[in-house]
């Protein structure tokens, strides 16, 4: 049982509820808009109980289109607020990616720093709950192509908890992807603690390969890690963290002392984050790698709902495992 009292531990979904709680009570500029943010308390419960406490006014509900609540969050930026919008899944981005790419990622730099846009916006991403090809897929890639977005994929409580603060303070556009799976994961929060938005994290250290994964892949790159270790083979894993910027110094640090890499991402494969990232490691650590690097993406489909086809679709840790195998030359370790 664990000595750890009831009140540091939390789930990943409390650990968030907790962030924008404080951050209503902190700053009356800050407020919640999005589709049943309100009294249904969120798609997927982050919001429960914050209407009761903070009233309509700050809690928003909106009418069933990406565009139009995005762009009002855009204009609530311009104007001095701080505003915190909810999209339910990184699918229905795309219906405000006008709102998104071609005024918060470009309005700051086009009025040469007049009009700072200060406003977060939340999004679910990711597979693993059966629901379809609508609701399901992971396109942090496409988001991360963009110039003027910082792009945010928190993994673990600590990170879920204390992310958000230091988001609503960049004067900048910030994009938090929330990956489904991880809304019930418990643990323990640190105290006070802060989290660093620029920078990657090393969640195991190991000195034979590294495991670079972000959001729901960190999980899936630990069990890797640890099936690994079972056969005297010691996987450093990166948690990214931070998608754009990314963090090159992490990343070619690890390689260059583990000499070969493995990219976990749950984008498709063709012109994926895991592609970039590829390609920074070539450019920047050619001669440290011992073998080429490998990539561990979802099948280039449109993510099935069936379960059993959704398990074979996405990355998994047995992937993982026998990719970094094969770089040792087929053997055990």
């Amino acid at each position: 049982m664990s000595s750890v009292s009831p009140e540091t531990r939390m789930t990943y979904r409390e650990a968030i509820r907790q962030a924008i709680r404080e951050a209503l009570l902190a700053d009356e500029n800050v407020f919640l808009m999005g589709e049943d943010v309100g009294q249904y308390g969120g798609s997927f419960g982050v919001s429960k109980g914050l209407l009761a406490e903070f009233g309509p006014e700050r809690i928003r509900d909106t009418p069933l289109s990406e565009s139009a609540f995005v762009g009002a969050g855009i204009g609530a930026a311009m104007g001095g607020m701080r505003p915190i919008v909810e999209v339910m899944t990184v699918n229905f981005c795309l219906l405000a990616l006008d709102q998104i790419m071609n005024n918060a990622a470009t309005i700051g730099h086009m009025s040469g720093g007049q009009f700072p846009i200060p406003v977060v916006i939340r999004m679910t991403t990711g597979a693993g709950r059966q629901v379809a090809g609508q609701h399901s897929h992971s396109l942090e890639g496409w988001l991360a192509h963009i110039p003027g977005l910082k792009l945010l994929a928190p993994a673990t409580i600590a990170d879920a908890r204390y992310m958000l603060a230091p988001a609503l303070a960049d004067p900048n556009p910030v994009l938090i992807f929330e990956h489904g799976l991880l809304y019930n994961q418990e643990g323990d929060q640190p105290p006070d603690a802060t989290v660093d938005i620029e920078c990657a994290a090393v969640r195991r250290s190991g000195t034979d390969v590294t495991l670079i994964a972000y959001g729901g892949t960190v999980p899936t790159a630990l069990d890797a890690a640890e099936e690994l270790a079972q056969d005297g083979v010691d996987a450093e894993v990166i948690d990214l963290r931070v998608l754009r910027p990314l963090d090159d110094r992490a990343i070619i640090d690890s390689v260059t002392r583990t000499h070969r890499a493995v990219v976990l991402d749950e984008g498709w494969r063709s012109g994926s984050l895991a592609a970039e990232i590829s390609a920074r490691i070539m450019e920047q650590a050619f001669y440290e790698l011992d073998a080429p690097v490998a990539r561990v993406c979802s099948a280039e489909v449109p993510m099935p709902y069936a379960k059993h086809l959704e398990q074979a679709a996405m990355p998994r840790s047995e992937t993982v495992v026998a990719e970094v195998r094969q770089m040792l030359g087929g053997s055990d370790g």
